[in-house]
């Protein structure tokens, strides 16, 4: 493995910068995302393994400059940098710190020492140059809710749940789902790269290879043995749209849907196409400029 990332940074001046990360991770880029606070300043940084894939993310990202601007994207400068594998793994752990989901659910990187509470199940990760840390918006409305239906089930008797988590990059909801008492959980991603990452994360929290299903696969190619209890699709709102039938075909009666990556601008959009397909709103939830929905299948 090389000891050099190859980088193209950016400043976001956008109207809307929290809609920055899901515009570039659309066309698939590596990235974080930095804000200095005495500033105010937003910084994005896309990771590459080659020095010409960077000079070709900089000269796309400017031919495209106008198109993102007519939406209201618009980042100046963009340069090409390097950066050490040693330095990018220490800036993660400026920024990535414990959370608490709820009472039965919190999240910790491994690197910090932080001690649940009795009874609270704790999902310890390192996100390794995947999403999902549980600190972006729409990552804290999937745990939650899958927290929150885990524990309905749970209460009802039932003691068999099933979990898919679509677009898993880290495992964080995976992971979650498992260490909250569901007995089956399956998960995919259409990028190779971060099931390494996902598999690690599962081990470092006691869950064996077979407990819990990874794989490569788009929304579309994705075909489980099962309809699951529960169904998490944390992808931007057009994949959502695009994939509903795809998505509604994991359900089955009763089934519990939790759609995000959503900006709030485009929920309606998005409730409504759902809702128009026999799924009920249960309930939503807006952080910024992000909003996700939950859905009942069946009313």
């Amino acid at each position: 493995m090389k000891d050099i990332l190859y980088c193209c940074t950016m400043v976001d001046r956008s109207e809307t910068p929290d809609a920055s990360p899901e515009l570039l991770s659309a066309f698939g880029f590596e990235l974080s995302t930095w804000k200095e606070e005495e500033t105010g300043e937003i910084r994005h940084t896309l990771y590459f393994q080659e020095e010409r894939e960077a000079s070709a993310a900089r000269d796309l990202l400017m031919a495209k400059a106008e198109e993102f601007a007519s939406f209201g994207c618009v980042f100046d400068p963009i340069e090409c940098t390097r950066l050490k594998r040693e330095d990018w793994a220490e800036s993660w752990k400026l920024h990535f710190k414990p959370m608490v989901v709820s009472e039965r659910l919190a999240v910790s990187p491994s690197w910090e020492k932080f001690q649940p509470l009795p009874g609270q199940s704790l999902v310890l990760l390192d996100p390794g140059m995947s999403f999902g840390t549980g600190q972006h918006a729409t990552t804290k409305f999937c745990l939650v809710s899958i927290d929150r239906f885990i524990a309905e089930l749970k209460a009802k008797g039932q003691s068999g749940i099933s979990l898919l988590d679509a677009g898993s990059g880290s495992g964080i909801l995976a992971i979650g789902g498992k260490l909250l008492g569901c007995t089956r959980v399956d998960a995919f991603d259409i990028d190779p790269e971060t099931l390494p990452v996902a598999r690690e994360n599962a081990r470092k929290n006691g869950i064996r290879d077979e407990d819990l299903s990874l794989a490569v696969s788009s929304l579309s190619d994705y075909s489980p043995d099962i309809r699951y209890d529960i169904v998490a699709a944390n992808i931007l709102s057009s994949a959502l749209i695009a994939g509903k039938e795809k998505l509604l075909s994991f359900c089955q009666p009763g089934t519990f849907l939790i759609l995000a990556g959503i900006l709030d601008s485009e929920y309606v959009r998005v409730k409504d196409a759902f809702e128009s397909d026999n799924c009920r709103e249960l309930f939503s939830a807006k952080e910024k400029e992000w909003r996700g929905g939950a859905f009942r299948i069946g009313g």
